[in-house]
């Protein structure tokens, strides 16, 4: 990537990386003080809001793994939606360079006129209906026009101007096309959007394990392809849209002509049942068609949460009385509301997990049970963002002895995941219970996916992270680490 312009954001699209660096001070040094205390009380503002969300999940702000979340959730937050400062024209407009190669006037702006087409952008953005980031793959294509083309670089920045916003995938499109057409002046643009959103399962264990069958299962979420094209694009008797569908299509990116029209695939957030807050402490659950179906009486705790988000929502430059804003409070606090933490002990007679060696036959040979990809949904508990994967438990159990059920596993590993939570911790207390039933040895891997991870710039959209715990002879043996180990290589292996 070559030399940024002066007072704009470095971004590493290759690494993902670079999204935290701050902006270079205005020229002004008074307007720069300004700037720095208004973004001062924003942080404040956004902080004492996460603090409120902590305390309405029974959570103790103070405590060790919390004490900065508040910070984290603002920084994240003023990070991912940034774009609310920036301008599009800042960006480009020393990015204009002369077009070489034939006479001016051949082409179809005035110029070489080719189709410059840059593939596979890939940015953030935060879900308007939820809150929640959802991932993008951007590809953008213009015709150059008057004998000047843009850097390419300027392209991919100027569509995450937009990303970094609260967005829906249509409106993203279209902004980014509109932008781009005024800002470099093209003969035309198209704009191409792979979003992909995860779909957020309900309390229930049959539910997860439907969603999330394994940690790289992606099919399950909500996808959804928008475009928006303007000038020569938009001419019936032109090619040009075919051809940048062509350029697409090898990329294994299928979009048809009638598909910009989008309208097939919405409303496109899985969380749109709306929750819409209304004056009365109620929620009112809309369907979608717009009639209220039923309402719900909320706590003064949950009221004080939504208060909270909205407030944010402010804080960030947002208008919290959007038409498209006013339900993301509440539906955003009924999420975390799956994450409250509880009282409740883990009840093993329940979960049927117990020692139950039959009378006899007992000859102190240990045999390994394995029970692999069971499905968990988590919230990182230093971002408050989701993370998801799959649990593989391996313990050892005498001769004769009655394995745990599966079922059973899988309601423990929901148990320890529906809270605030970090992967190592979580996989530590799956080793520790399974671990205490039987007291011969047991090993946890847990693979997962997370957002914090993707929404803050510091992996690309598909990384993992896999973390194990070793109890017993597993952690005395290595022929037993290896062997559960490749018990679940070979799962994977089959499972391609």
């Amino acid at each position: 990537m070559g030399a940024l312009d002066s007072g704009c954001f470095e971004i590493d699209l290759e690494n993902g990386v670079g999204w935290e660096e701050e902006e270079n001070e205005a020229t002004d040094p008074a307007a720069s003080e300004l700037e720095s205390d208004a973004d001062a009380e924003s942080t404040r503002s956004i902080e004492e809001a996460v603090r409120v969300l902590l305390q309405g999940l029974g959570e103790d702000h103070q405590r060790e793994g919390l004490r900065r979340t508040p910070q984290r959730v603002a920084k994240a937050f003023r990070g991912g939606t940034r774009g609310y400062k920036q301008n599009v024209k800042d960006i480009v407009q020393d990015a204009l360079f002369p077009e070489a190669g034939l006479n001016l006037g051949t082409g179809h702006g005035g110029g070489a006129g080719g189709l410059v087409v840059v593939r596979d952008i890939n940015l953030f953005s935060y879900c308007e209906s939820c809150l929640l980031p959802f991932s993008i793959k951007c590809h953008v294509g213009y015709i150059p026009s008057g004998g000047l083309v843009v850097g390419l670089s300027k392209l991919s920045r100027a569509a995450d101007v937009f990303a970094r916003r609260l967005q829906d995938p249509k409106r993203l499109a279209s902004e980014i096309c509109a932008a781009l057409h005024s800002s470099i002046k093209p003969a035309g643009v198209a704009v191409a959007l792979q979003c992909c959103h995860m779909k957020l399962p309900e309390d229930h264990l049959s539910d997860i394990d439907s969603t999330y069958s394994t940690v790289s299962d992606m099919h399950s979420w909500e996808h959804v392809l928008v475009s928006s094209r303007s000038g020569v694009f938009k001419e019936e008797e032109s090619s040009l849209w075919d051809d940048f569908s062509s350029l697409l299509r090898l990329r294994g990116v299928v979009i048809e002509r009638e598909d910009t029209n989008n309208s097939h695939v919405y409303p496109w957030c899985p969380v749109r049942s709306p929750e819409v807050p209304l004056s009365n402490g109620y929620c009112a659950r809309n369907s979608r068609n717009g009639k209220t179906y039923s309402r719900t009486a909320v706590s003064e705790s949950q009221a004080s949460m939504v208060t909270a988000v909205a407030s944010i929502l402010q804080s960030l430059g947002a208008d919290p009385l959007r038409k498209e804003l006013v339900g993301t409070p509440c539906r955003y606090v009924q999420w975390l509301l799956n994450f409250k933490s509880s009282n409740r002990d883990l009840d093993s007679n329940s979960l049927s997990i117990q020692r139950c060696a039959k009378e006899g036959n007992v000859d102190g040979t240990n045999e390994m049970q394995t029970v692999l990809n069971i499905p968990f949904f988590s919230l990182c508990e230093h971002h408050l963002l989701p993370f998801h994967g799959v649990a593989h438990i391996g313990y050892l159990i005498k001769r004769e002895t009655i394995p745990i059920e599966r079922s059973a596993l899988q309601s423990m590993v929901h148990f320890f995941a529906r809270k605030l939570q970090v992967q190592e911790r979580l996989t530590r207390q799956i080793a520790e219970e399974v671990h205490s039933k039987f007291n011969d040895g047991a090993m946890v891997v847990v693979e997962a996916h997370h957002n914090c991870m993707i929404s803050r710039g510091i992996e690309k959209v598909g990384s993992n992270t896999a973390t194990t715990a070793v109890l017993g002879q597993f952690s005395r043996d290595s022929k037993v680490k290896a062997r559960f180990l490749q018990t679940i290589g070979s799962n994977a292996s089959s499972a391609v």
